[in-house]
This record gives C-alpha cells, sequence and structure tokens, in this order.
C-alpha cells in the first residue's frame, strides 16, 4: 500500500528562503510541491521520508532564486491490485459503492475508492436506504438470509483496478471533482464485505 521511491527534480527555491538551513528550505519546498498530489503511475504523494542529495546550486541570470537538482525519496500511496484493504463506506447509489481507507481516515486526503455494482456479491440488490431516502442500500442475498451493507461496520475490500485519468480539458457544472487516482474494488469473493458478515 505505501511505497518508498526515488524521484529527482530541477527545484527552484525562491530567495526568502535562502536564510534557512539549505536541506530544511528544500524539504519545505518539495513537500509543497509533492504532498497530497498524486503523480501518474506512481501514486499519491504523503510524505518526504529523505533527502538523498543536492546537486549545482546555480542561479540563472536576472533571477534572484537558486536552482538546485535535488534526488530525494517520497512515500507513496500505491494498492496492488489483488491487496485486501478496510475502508469505511462514504456512500451508496445504483450503480454501487464509494469508500474512504480506514487507515486513511485521520489523514482525510483520499476517497476515490468506488466498488462497482457488477464486483458487489452474487445475488446482490439495491433498496431505498430506510435512514436516508436520498440513497441506496446494497444488500448481499446468502442461503435466504439478507445481508445489507449499511456503513456500521468496516468494510474489508480486494483491489480489482488502479488507474490514472487523464484531467478532462472541459468539465460541467454537475460533475463530480476530477480524481487523478481512482481504485476500483471489488467485494465478490469470502471474506470481503462488512466484517460483521464473517463473524
Amino acid at each position: 500500500m505505501f511505497y518508498l521511491s526515488v524521484l529527482e527534480h530541477t527545484l527552484r527555491l525562491p530567495p526568502h528562503l535562502l536564510n534557512l538551513p539549505l536541506n530544511e528550505a528544500i524539504k519545505g519546498e518539495l513537500e509543497g510541491l509533492f504532498m497530497d498530489k498524486v503523480i501518474a503511475n506512481l501514486g499519491l504523494g504523503i510524505s518526504i521520508y529523505d533527502i538523498r542529495s543536492v546537486d549545482d546550486g546555480f542561479i540563472y541570470p536576472s533571477e534572484g532564486a537558486s536552482t538546485y537538482k535535488v534526488k530525494f525519496r517520497l512515500v507513496v500511496f500505491r494498492p496492488f491490485v489483488g491487496e485486501v484493504i478496510s475502508a469505511k463506506l462514504k456512500e451508496s447509489n445504483a450503480e454501487g459503492l464509494r469508500c474512504k481507507p480506514r487507515r486513511m481516515l485521520s489523514l482525510g486526503f483520499f476517497d476515490d475508492i468506488y466498488v462497482p455494482a457488477p464486483l458487489l456479491p452474487d445475488p446482490s440488490r439495491s433498496e431505498p436506504d430506510p435512514e436516508n431516502k436520498n440513497q441506496v442500500r446494497w444488500i448481499w442475498k446468502f442461503d435466504e438470509l439478507d445481508y445489507p451493507i449499511d456503513g456500521i461496520d468496516e468494510i474489508r475490500f480486494q483491489v480489482h483496478n488502479v488507474s490514472y485519468p487523464s484531467m478532462p480539458l472541459e468539465q460541467d457544472k454537475d460533475s463530480k471533482p476530477f480524481a487523478p487516482m481512482v481504485i476500483k474494488g471489488s467485494l465478490d469473493a469470502d471474506g470481503l464485505g462488512p466484517i460483521s458478515w464473517w463473524i
């Protein structure tokens, strides 16, 4: 789920930061550039782990900022296909579920996890949620019993796909915000779904 990636970046350090120790100033600028940002095919930047090297501090003509070539390690969030993750149900509709990873609840920065209806346990059906008329509740039928996915319990899902969609040139006012990394999950296997199903 979390990886340590080595990156190189040519970093422009503004003059007002030159009174700080060099590594501290560089780390602060790198955090502004890479933390909470998705890097295509790499993942979501979580933290600057360390700075490996800083080379070639130079100043371009007519600029007051110095530029450095920095090699650093970045902690990224990128689940692998087949990984099982615990999550909390955020919302459900006729198309499926939207979840938030359990470990990420305190961080509050990633909730683009979807479980589409075809990847829910088979057979499943949706019905209006008795507590919230604007949402639906999904129910798995097994041995003539109904097992609801109601958001009370933690949900375990298996990562089916991780994608990095390209940014749209235009977006309708009513459309959902653009998600640079989307995780598609599945509940259609033993041990997956709300944990109360398996206790």
